[in-house]
């Protein structure tokens, strides 16, 4: 395979992974954790779902990095697209009654347990949805605006500057629409939406300084088996 079609391969299994990771955040986001730092005094208590998310970011900037705006872009519109048909599938999957021998009593799932997983997921994906594509192409915008400052230099800036900004915007805003849009899913007051923004910026903040190296391991990587000069893209067309 030349480099071209390595490229496309690549780039392929990236939105895969991509995709993979933003679907199974947004399917697994109704169970949260507690984790207590110790030593900073400090307890976070976020979905699961967001475990997932930073690799989304990881990935964007990657395919900012080595393929450029455009091919970042497609990339979260595939995610997008990809959403909105598992979220379909979910509706009219709760929509059709589950026959009489499926009951948790024979191993199967009934129409009570399954509205109970993904009864309350169409409210929060919609509103997960719509904050993830304004923030993944906020993230695109800014990382290609330093760049072009830049001239390709200071990736952990660029890295970290997008990221955090487009982090700060997409904490707010999803909390805000699940306030707004069904108050009686969990957040009740303001004062639960002002402790998970906090504890949700934060931690994110934390995720993306330690993603850093792997953006510059994976970058390294692309430019040394691709033999990419600095700021030089993949072109695939």
């Amino acid at each position: 395979m030349n480099n071209k079609s390595n490229g496309l391969l690549i780039y392929v299994i990236l939105c895969g992974i991509f995709i993979s990771c933003l679907i199974a955040a947004n399917l697994i986001f109704l169970k949260f954790f507690e984790l207590n730092i110790t030593f900073l005094n400090i307890t976070f208590t976020q979905s699961v779902g967001l475990l997932a998310y930073p690799i989304t970011f990881l990935i964007t900037d990657i395919v900012s990095e080595i393929y450029g705006q455009k091919k970042a872009n497609y990339l979260v519109i595939s995610g997008i697209i990809s959403s909105i048909i598992v979220l379909f599938l979910i509706y009219v999957a709760d929509s059709v009654p589950a026959a009489s021998f499926s009951t948790p009593e024979n191993d199967k799932v009934d129409n009570a347990t399954f509205n109970l997983v993904f009864g309350q997921f169409g409210v929060a994906m919609a509103a997960s949805l719509f904050t993830f594509l304004v923030c993944q192409l906020i993230d695109i915008r800014i990382f290609h605006f330093w760049k072009k400052l830049t001239k390709g230099k200071y990736l952990w800036l660029r890295n970290n500057f997008s990221t955090i900004t487009s982090q700060l915007i997409d904490t707010f805003l999803i909390l805000f629409l699940l306030m707004t849009l069904n108050p009686e899913e969990g957040l009740e007051n303001w004062n639960d939406l002002k402790l998970l923004f906090i504890n949700g910026f934060i931690f994110k903040i934390i995720v993306a300084l330690v993603d850093t190296p792997l953006l510059y391991i994976s970058v390294f990587l692309f430019r040394k088996k691709f033999k990419l000069k600095d700021n030089e893209e993949i072109n695939l067309n």
